[in-house]
């Protein structure tokens, strides 16, 4: 009888491990087709995914046999937690092993902003010399915004923090004397005050109910005309239309988005919005962190299935 299900493209080394001891299947497209997916799920114990595969009720009423899904990422928006636990079945994540990357990516974005290089590159690549075209922005001294401080947030403002910016945070989850603000030395303040005092604002807020189009007209038209705008969480927290309106109102002075509301996006009207980047959701794709990513949920998974507990469970089950 088959073991574990990979319904996306997750592989490596720690992949090749976990085949060794249990029956992997490895069906890195099955994402794409739903009742596919449906079909097969209930011969398998374990389920591997990332953000594609739509882990929902009716997928784990199916699954008869399932003890655990694996989600090789932070965000659990594709994971029904609840209708698992009710089931069951444990959800494992791997919630800091790709904290480096993102942040990495969140400093590359706003350095590409701030400075303008990406145009710059492509102007020059097109035989100019405009030096004066893209004069940038220093960013020692500015304010740097984090929303959501979880270790993401914490790690990106850290490297901020090292280019001599002022921090502040909004998390409605957590405390004033939080020992990572203290460190950064950063305030923490409403979403809308950070809004308003930030130079650039990095969003890391994870997708739900309450989070789902927060940044909109509204709050976009609290922020600097200078400001910049960088999100690496998740598309569904931004009002993309608005946001496009914005940066061609010249409400805002750039953004910087590694994700979509809907993922891979239709052209829109983002593409076609001035001074943006748009990257297709590669913050957590370096060599490093998916090693890192694949190599704990792989372990997990092998954990559960030799009956013990995982070492990142998002929930708890009971074992009856």
């Amino acid at each position: 009888m088959p073991d574990v299900l990979l319904s996306e493209n997750i592989n490596g080394e720690a992949v090749k491990a976990l085949s060794q001891r249990f029956h992997v299947t490895f069906l890195p497209d099955l994402w794409k087709d739903p009742p596919a997916l449906l079909r097969c799920i209930p011969d398998f114990r374990a389920l591997i995914v990332r953000n594609q595969t739509q882990v929902n009720r009716a997928l784990l009423d199916a699954a008869v046999r399932l003890e655990v899904v694996g989600r090789a990422g932070v965000g659990l928006d594709n994971v029904d937690v609840k209708a698992a636990t009710e089931r069951g079945i444990l959800i494992t994540s791997t919630p800091d092993q790709n904290a480096i990357s993102v942040a990495e990516l969140a400093i590359g974005m706003m350095l590409s902003l701030a400075r303008r290089i990406p145009a710059a590159h492509e102007d020059t690549r097109a035989g100019n010399w405009n030096r004066q075209r893209f004069c940038g922005t220093e960013l020692h001294g500015k304010t740097f915004g984090i929303i959501g401080a979880g270790k993401i947030g914490y790690l990106t403002a850290c490297r901020a923090k090292a280019f001599g910016m002022k921090i502040l945070a909004y998390d409605p989850y957590l405390s004033c004397d939080n020992v990572y603000l203290s460190e950064l030395a950063g305030e923490l303040v409403s979403l809308e005050v950070l809004l308003e005092r930030s130079d650039v604002v990095s969003c890391h807020m994870p997708s739900t109910p309450e989070t789902a189009g927060l940044l909109n007209a509204g709050m976009f038209g609290r922020m600097k005309p200078s400001a910049l705008f960088i999100n690496t969480s998740r598309g569904e927290v931004v009002a993309e239309a608005d946001l496009a309106e914005a940066l061609r109102a010249g409400i805002l002075a750039g953004a910087a988005l590694d994700v979509r509301a809907k993922e891979p996006p239709t052209a829109g009207v983002l593409e076609d919005a001035p001074n943006i980047l748009l990257t297709p959701h590669i913050a957590a794709f370096t060599d490093e962190a998916q090693n890192r990513v694949t190599r704990a949920i792989c372990e997990d998974i092998a954990r559960v299935l030799d009956g013990q507990p995982a070492q990142n469970s998002v929930n708890r089950v009971s074992k009856n």
